[in-house]
């Protein structure tokens, strides 16, 4: 049975909530216990199925490593064209069952219904309690605006390392008892952390600031292990307790009281949490070591095993410190610990994998996910390789981008550097994306296409060498490859020029009298190091004069937005590299996005942009002048995205 309702509301913060358009399939919809009910924070596809439902049990072995705690499934999301609501109770059966694998809680459940015909149609349906027979067809749908800035000013994170190495001991005729010690063994460590004896220590990443409040020590005894989630008691921002352990998480965020505070989860708040054991404790009398010995009665074997475990968790800055090392960090230790457990026993006395959790931030994913990768792999070994795919396929991602390779891994051990500052490379800070922020191009009613992520600015005179007159387009391969380094589809460091002369020579292109001149290159030329160095293939594009530029802006346009790459574009002696365009396709004006290698000066952004060494060139501006001449011959190199994850 069917209600409307007015009263009910869904809040919708990821900006994509359909992942595959015209694909049949489920979608679990991730809320948080700290947000209102019926927020949508992400979505995930299930990808693990027994036809015709899904394997729930596989679902939330994943799902417990994927997502931090503080977040949960609150629902589920159905692509298909029959029955809305028979859908929407299928979606919420569907939830319901996994939330049961992952947590106790008991709440609203949102089953949505899309359209695979239209998957812009989307219906949500809300089913108050697991004993509900009704759903409500919810009217009112809040799409949020800013949602980075919702997620992140209202919490943080908590990050826990902990590295662990445990014996196992197992009789030598009996290989078999391995993994019963094993199994008992990691039972023990499960338990040490609610042992009453277990310390934690609570503390600030952001120790620059003299504000920095000194760390708390929470003690297992302490701990309150069994109050739910959604029965804490948050306390205000300028909370102060007497008794440390109900200090707010609020009073280690200093990065959010800033004057300008920067909503991500790069910038977010970290509180970091140590786990000690108090083993000794407190006792009037002087004791010492005592070091039991018990014979073993029988031949035995030893085996050493490592874990190195790293949880994140995400919690609201009001609830107290003791509770989200009690109900947060406590179970993602203990998850993750499983879930390696579980990697490693099936051939526990063969492999030895190394097994090493990493955190990543995609595209379009408002929080963190987490993923184990076994190291004893290459990430181009199949087995990496496929893993990645799954990923990729459950968060949405495209097929063609190394996302989730351990280079794009979070770093969230050190303070980041300024966004305009680059990598340091033979003893100079290089600028980066300077693009941002210049005045715009003056094409009225134009769309804007533009490269997509992160580059470098190589131009004359860089790294003390003199290449004025000679090097603009070694410059602009210099440019290219770095934002293919920047995107890790290649590890190798940007090319000097006479590396570039040296593949040239090797490939046969040119002769060994090449290396050390000042002969200039063209497009051709780029094209064949891409391919030698990064193994990109390139598309070139030929023009008879600058006049005939415009008539090519949409296959411009279309290649920012579909491969995102940088462009040179080279005429006689001359290269630029071309970063996007603005075109009106209605009146044929244009404007080309010019960044340019021929500048000498200092790496000082105000300069670059002020002498316009970094803006938008007109096809044909007011004065009836071009910036490209019509009687000159143009390539356009366009590097293609190599199809990788």
């Amino acid at each position: 049975m069917e209600s409307e309702t007015e009263n009910t509301s869904v809040r919708v913060l990821c900006p994509r909530l359909v992942l595959h358009k015209n694909e049949p399939g489920l979608q679990w919809l991730i809320g948080s216990p700290f947000f209102p009910p019926l927020t949508i924070v992400s979505t995930l596809r299930c990808i693990h199925t027994v036809s015709p439902s899904s394997d729930y049990l596989k679902e939330s072995e994943d799902l417990r490593t994927l997502l931090p705690k503080g977040f949960d499934v609150i629902g589920a999301l159905v692509i298909g064209n029959s029955d809305s609501e028979k859908n929407a109770r299928m979606a919420i059966d569907a939830a319901r069952r996994l939330s049961k694998l992952l947590s106790d809680e008991n709440r609203e459940t949102i089953g949505a219904v899309a359209d695979i015909n239209n998957t812009g149609n989307i219906q949500f349906f809300v089913s108050l309690s697991e004993n509900s027979t009704s759903l409500e067809l919810v009217t009112s749908v809040v799409y949020e605006d800013h949602p980075e800035k919702y997620v992140w000013e209202k919490g943080c994170l908590l990050r826990c390392e902990l590295p662990i190495k445990f014996p196992v001991y197992f009789p030598a005729n009996n290989p078999s008892d391995a993994e019963k010690m094993y199994l008992r063994a990691t039972e023990a460590v499960v338990a040490k952390f609610k042992d009453p004896r277990a310390v934690y220590m609570a503390e600030t990443l952001s120790k620059a600031s003299a504000e920095a409040p000194q760390p708390v020590i929470l003690r297992g005894a302490e701990l309150d292990f069994h109050t739910s989630l959604s029965n804490i008691k948050l306390l205000g921002e300028d909370a102060q307790d007497s008794d440390s352990k109900f200090l707010p998480c609020a009073c280690f965020c200093l990065k959010s009281k800033s004057d300008s505070p920067v909503f991500s989860v790069e910038n977010a708040d970290i509180i970091q949490v140590s786990v000690l054991l108090n083993s000794s404790e407190k006792s009037l009398n002087s004791t010492a070591p005592v070091a039991e010995y018990i014979p073993a009665l029988e031949e035995t074997r030893l085996l050493v095993v490592n874990f190195k475990l790293e949880v994140l968790c995400y919690a609201a800055k009001e609830i107290p410190v003791m509770y989200a090392v009690s109900k947060l960090i406590i179970p993602g230790l203990v998850d993750q610990l499983n879930s390696m457990k579980n990697t490693i026993l099936p051939n526990l006395l063969t492999e030895h994998p190394q097994l090493c959790p990493y955190h990543f931030n995609p595209p379009g994913v408002l929080h963190p996910i987490t993923v184990i990768y076994e190291l004893s792999y290459g990430e181009t070994e199949m087995k990496q390789v496929e893993i990645r795919k799954s990923l990729h396929l459950r968060v949405g991602l495209p097929s063609d981008r190394p996302l989730l390779r351990i280079a794009n891994a979070l770093d969230l051990s050190t303070t980041k550097d300024s966004a305009r500052s680059g990598p340091i490379r033979k003893g100079c800070t290089l600028l980066k994306d300077v693009h941002i922020g210049i005045p715009s191009s003056g094409v009225q009613g134009g769309i804007v296409s533009l490269i997509q992520s992160s580059y470098e600015y190589y131009h004359y005179l860089q790294d003390g060498f003199n290449d004025s007159g000679w090097g603009c387009a070694y410059r602009s391969l210099q440019t290219i490859i770095s934002w293919f380094r920047l995107q890790h589809y290649t590890s190798i460091d940007v090319p000097s020029h006479r590396e570039i002369q040296q593949s040239l020579v090797e490939i046969g292109d040119k002769d060994p009298s090449f290396i050390g001149s000042r002969e200039w290159i063209g497009a051709i030329e780029l094209s064949f190091v891409l391919d030698k160095l990064l193994g990109v293939s390139c598309k070139v594009i030929n023009v008879t004069s600058g006049a005939e530029l415009p008539e090519r802006c949409r296959e411009l346009a279309l290649h920012f937005e579909n491969q995102g790459t940088p462009i040179m574009i080279g005429g006689g002696v001359l290269a630029y590299t071309l970063l996007g365009v603005d075109y009106n396709e209605a009146s044929g004006d244009c404007a080309f996005l010019i960044l340019d290698p021929h500048y000498t000066g200092n790496d000082e952004l105000k300069k670059i942009i002020n002498g316009g060494w970094c803006g938008w060139k007109k096809a044909v501006d007011s004065k009836g002048k071009s910036f490209f001449l019509h009687d000159k011959f143009y390539n356009l190199l366009l590097p293609q995205r190599p199809n990788m994850v």
